[in-house]
């Protein structure tokens, strides 16, 4: 009886197993469906969700952390397909990438639910049209039935007429998806949602569903993070609204449509078409501010619809999506399915859990940094240089309470207008006074609650006195750099940052310990070397990294000056080259001069010691040997140099 129950149940074990293919793993919609599938237990979704269930899911995040991807007993086990080159997601059990249709088929004959999302890449269209046919041709070979889901856009239902000539605030809802009109960009997805429901008429064996999505958003940002980013670098004044922003978007958190599959796989509904959105009905304008107000400037302008596509991060699909007009109800999901909400309400009801999926997922975690020191140490321009390397906002404190004091000032002077009386005015100085102190009470809670890094520079007097005075005149022009204002500055930061009583300590306290750095002793001008040395302190970058233009212009950068570092390599060399060239030619010329110089001293020396002789030889000898050589010549004898010296015998004047 026991190895029977045992047998019992380890067949119900594998039975719930269940192999799930999803194609691009890498992709943001794909990847976060199949990283929610790889932790959700087989026909979890088929139990009723308890109240206490639901206060669990809510005290925990949503955003799955990849610590928490491994494989359980009893999930869905996820595989699918992979760019090229991509990495591989920690939840997935096995990926492919570059293999033949045939090698992909035997794939996807191993799994018992096919998962095509074709909602971010229209080439995957092609593919899940082929997938669909090629399983349907195997069906009479399945040994148990399969599911087939593709997931969609409501883009097929963009130019859907209203339900209600008189009332276009109708939502369309599941059972209205024959009367469906696509965009005219999205042919190819209703194409194959008419292929992908023709192909499940055999339920038993082959069951297909198509899923019409909303615009997903939700940890990383999906289409909605080009406003995210945009407003979280704080580059612009304004978020932009393309067109006048009343359409209506249907929308719908990506790890809720990760929720809706889920259901479908454990529930096999007989409905075959769902949509798939939230309850929200938010317009573009709505999301947009929504997002400003929480992340960026908090403003929005209305700019036409063109200027979206001069936008070189929004692809044609992504601006369609945020342009189209629809109101759409997700009724099946939501009286049939049991589904762990995670923004039911929607986008802008859950902005705040909805940033913090972003920054984690994003590793968005910006740096705070507080820069104090006397006038003149370089607060400025080192602040200047490390918001450009962390990509922060440049906070002056004098810019915060100037601000502050004028608000107090515009809201304090029509109530001195309106008060005559000398009591008033003290009342109204006492309350203004207060809201100063409540506004310098709240610098400094901002200060305990934000400051992560904080920087002490410090100089001597006498380096701080050098550096003002070798200004040039155009940087001291309208600053507190003159003698006067500069001089008295620094007394009053020496005066009241004593040893025993500096701001230093209240960190100190906090235990955020300094950084201290003598600007003095590093002999910089540029503060390279203090900038360098924060640099190391604070670490790298939790950012966004490059942009594509500013990778090929830091690309550019590198190039030219590993061709301007070669090119000086060379000029170097060349000149080298010249100069010992020069020097060689020079010192030959030199070998040569001193050279010629010996010679002309030989030949006047030689000239000089030879002058005796040849005296001798001219007076004594050369007249008779003249002589004899001309008898020599005139007489010819056959003996000549015996006939010479005959004669020179003959005619010497020493013997006559």
């Amino acid at each position: 009886m026991a190895e029977e129950e045992e047998t019992a149940a380890r067949t119900e074990k594998v039975i719930r197993i269940q192999r799930v293919f999803i194609n691009l793993l890498d992709s943001y919609s794909s990847g976060n469906i199949g990283k929610f599938l790889s932790n959700c237990v087989v026909g979890a979704s088929l139990e009723e969700i308890t109240e206490e269930e639901e206060e669990e899911d809510e005290s925990k995040s949503a955003m799955l952390d990849a610590s928490s991807s491994r494989l359980k007993e009893g999930t869905f086990q996820i595989v699918g397909t992979l760019t090229a080159g991509k990495p591989e997601p920690g939840f997935a059990l096995e990926t492919y990438s570059d293999i033949s249709r045939e090698e992909l088929l035997i794939r996807l004959l191993e799994c018992d639910v096919i998962i095509y999302n074709i909602t971010e890449n229209p080439k995957q269209v092609e593919e899940a049209l082929w997938a669909v046919s090629a399983l349907n041709e195997e069906v009479n070979h399945f040994e148990k039935r399969k599911v087939f889901i593709l997931v969609s856009t409501v883009m097929t239902w963009a130019r859907s007429k209203p339900l209600d000539p008189d009332d276009s605030d109708v939502p369309f809802t599941e059972e209205d998806y024959r009367r469906r009109k696509h965009h005219p960009n999205f042919l190819d997805h209703i194409n194959a949602e008419k292929m992908v429901l023709k192909f499940g008429k055999n339920i038993k064996k082959f069951a297909t569903y198509v899923v019409a999505a909303g615009l997903q958003y939700g940890v990383e940002g999906g289409i909605l993070h080009f406003f995210f980013k945009l407003a979280w670098l704080g580059e612009v004044p304004a978020l932009p609204v393309y067109g006048d922003g009343s359409n209506i978007i249907p929308a719908i958190h990506v790890l809720d449509l990760a929720g809706v599959i889920q259901n479908i796989i454990d529930h096999m509904p007989k409905i075959h078409y769902l949509v798939a959105v939230d309850e929200s009905v938010h317009s573009l304008e709505d999301f947009v501010k929504c997002i400003s107000k929480h992340t960026g400037p908090g403003k929005i302008q209305k700019v036409l619809k063109e200027n979206a596509y001069l936008t070189k991060d929004l692809t044609q699909e992504s601006i369609d999506h945020l342009l189209v007009n629809l109101r759409m109800e997700a009724l099946f999901v939501k009286e049939n399915f049991n589904i762990r909400w995670v923004s039911q309400a929607g986008f802008v009801e859950n902005i705040n859990s909805l940033l913090k999926e972003y920054k984690q997922s994003r590793r968005l975690l910006p740096i705070k940094i507080c820069i104090l020191g006397p006038p003149a140490v370089g607060k400025s321009s080192i602040a200047e240089v490390l918001t450009k390397y962390y990509k922060l906002h440049h906070i002056k404190l004098k810019d915060v309470i100037s601000e502050a004091i004028a608000k107090l000032e515009a809201t304090v002077a029509p109530k001195f207008a309106r008060e005559e009386d000398d009591e008033g005015e003290d009342e109204e100085e006492e309350e203004s006074v207060e809201e100063a102190q409540e506004l310098l009470d709240g610098i400094k809670e901002n200060m305990e609650q934000n400051a992560e890094f904080v920087c002490a520079l410090d100089a001597s007097d006498e380096f701080l006195k050098f550096r003002v005075m070798n200004l040039p005149e155009s940087v001291v022009a309208g600053t507190h750099y003159s003698q006067d204002q500069f001089l008295r500055a620094l007394s009053n930061y020496r005066d009241i940052n004593t040893e025993d009583e500096t701001v230093f300590n209240y960190f100190d306290e906090l235990e955020i310990h300094p950084v201290h750095i003598d600007v003095g002793k590093l002999e910089d001008a540029q503060n390279r070397l203090a900038i360098k040395q924060l640099i190391k302190e604070i670490g790298e970058p939790r950012n966004y990294g490059l942009t594509e233009e500013e990778k090929a212009e830091e690309e550019r950068r590198i190039a030219e000056e590993h061709m301007a570092r070669e090119a000086a390599e060379e000029a170097n060399r060349e000149h080298k080259e010249a100069m010992e060239t020069a020097e060689k030619i020079a010192r030959w010329e030199e070998w040569n001069k001193r050279l010629e110089e010996v010679k002309r001293e030989e030949t006047e020396f030689l000239e000089a010691q030879s002058a005796p002789l040849r005296n001798y030889l001219m007076t004594y000898v050369m007249p008779t040997l003249m002589q004899g050589l001309n008898e020599c010549c005139k007489a010819r004898p056959e003996d000549p140099v015996d006939f010479l010296a005959e004669y020179l015998f003959k005619n010497n004047p020493a013997t006559q």
